[in-house]
């Protein structure tokens, strides 16, 4: 049972990735390594957004470490079936540091298998676009599962991952993966492990950043940032990433709302003005604003079609099939002008 959900979600994501997003464009799928196990590691700007984006659009099942203390609630069952393992940090005690050891024997096992698995090499997510300082937990775990099983072939995976907007839906997704870096060949006998676990993560970082528009924090990073909008990221990712670094004033800049096309997305709220409603009330809950485009994302996937489903019954069971239909159409064909409307 656990295995058909997993199987469902990825498929149902994969295809509403191309909903929720303007346009998903996919660079360097070829690099994903098929003949060994590959610990994911990419970058972190959307919280729990972007695992279920890596998650999704990768060829097969992904097991993710997350954070112990979402584990051991009503819906272990679903944590479960999403293929997450806990990972236990110094806040959650010190005698729990103990279990992971449990979980990091299990990731040695799965890479050893040729699996796929997930980890975030930065310190937290965040809402930039420039790398932040990685640790040394992926290159570490890789380390150490080659250690154990030294006649495998095990890879670190660098993914950048690009949005056109920390914000709003409807933007553009440049989803990069560089080429992997094996870990058998990347070891030097000579050195000491903690020498060749920096090693690693030095790698990583270098690769990392050809993956990223804008990877570094420059002095003029504010205005490049800028330029990072609905009408740039229609160009492919390498003549993004060029022009932000050699002639940035080449690329367009982002479009000023009037008054008139403010008043004009408030119009086109108004069919949709109840999901829309919530949906600010579940994000005001967060103070951590890096979930609003995660919240949206899951709302969009779930609610919006739920509230579109009852609604849609209600008024055809009152006045008929077609008011519905024209109903269901000016819902749907709203909520995508309106978006188009606030990233111009």
């Amino acid at each position: 049972m656990k295995r058909l959900f997993y199987f469902l979600v990825k498929q149902l994501l994969r295809y509403y990735n191309h909903v929720y997003f303007r346009k998903v464009e996919i660079y360097g799928y070829e690099n994903i390594p098929q003949d060994g196990g590959v610990l994911f590691s990419p970058n972190h700007q959307g919280a729990f957004l972007d695992p279920l984006i890596v998650a999704s659009m990768t060829p097969d099942q992904m097991t993710s470490l997350t954070r112990s203390d979402v584990f051991g609630g009503p819906f272990q069952w679903f944590l479960d079936a999403s293929k997450m393992l806990p990972v236990y940090r110094i806040r959650n005690g010190y005698s729990n540091l103990k279990k992971n050891d449990l979980t990091f024997d299990k990731c040695f096992q799965l890479l050893s298998e040729g699996k796929f698995m997930l980890m975030f090499s930065e310190g937290g997510h965040h809402d930039e676009y420039f790398l932040q300082n990685l640790s040394k937990g992926s290159s570490r775990l890789v380390y150490q599962a080659f250690m154990k099983f030294p006649n495998k072939k095990i890879y670190l995976q660098p993914v950048g991952i690009n949005y056109g907007h920390h914000r709003q839906p409807r933007c553009t997704l440049h989803l990069v993966f560089e080429k992997p870096i094996e870990v058998g060949t990347s070891l030097d006998p000579s050195l000491s492990e903690a020498e060749n676990i920096n090693n690693l993560k030095i790698q990583l970082e270098k690769q990392m950043k050809k993956c990223l528009w804008l990877p570094e924090k420059s002095e003029n990073y504010a205005l490049l940032k800028q330029k990072i909008n609905q009408h740039s990221t229609q160009l492919p990712f390498e003549d993004l990433k060029t022009l932000l670094k050699n002639n940035p004033s080449r690329l367009p800049d982002q479009d000023e709302k009037t008054a008139f096309t403010r008043f004009i997305a408030f119009l086109l709220s108004i069919p949709n003005l109840i999901p829309l409603w919530i949906t600010r009330k579940v994000i005001s809950k967060f103070e951590d604003l890096v979930f609003i485009s995660s919240l949206k994302y899951a709302m969009g996937v779930f609610f919006f079609p739920l509230w579109w489903f009852v609604s849609s019954m209600s008024i055809a069971y009152v006045f008929g099939n077609t008011v519905m239909m024209w109903y269901l159409l000016i819902c749907i064909f709203s909520a995508f002008l309106r978006q188009r409307i606030l990233l111009l």
